[in-house]
């Protein structure tokens, strides 16, 4: 997925943390097919929960 944001052989160095932070967040809120379409935040958030 990040191939969508950064063609192969990116040097991500040239990025600053804050907009890498703002793609982690964008592939983070985004629904998948493979979790029944939740995002990785709301099944995390649901996991943690559980944890005792």
């Amino acid at each position: 997925m990040l191939r969508q944001y950064f063609p192969k052989g990116t040097d991500l160095s040239s990025y600053t943390a804050d907009q890498l932070d703002a793609v982690a967040a964008e592939l983070n809120n985004r629904p998948r097919k493979i979790l029944g379409w939740q995002t990785p935040t709301e099944l995390f958030a649901k996991l943690v929960a559980t944890v005792d």
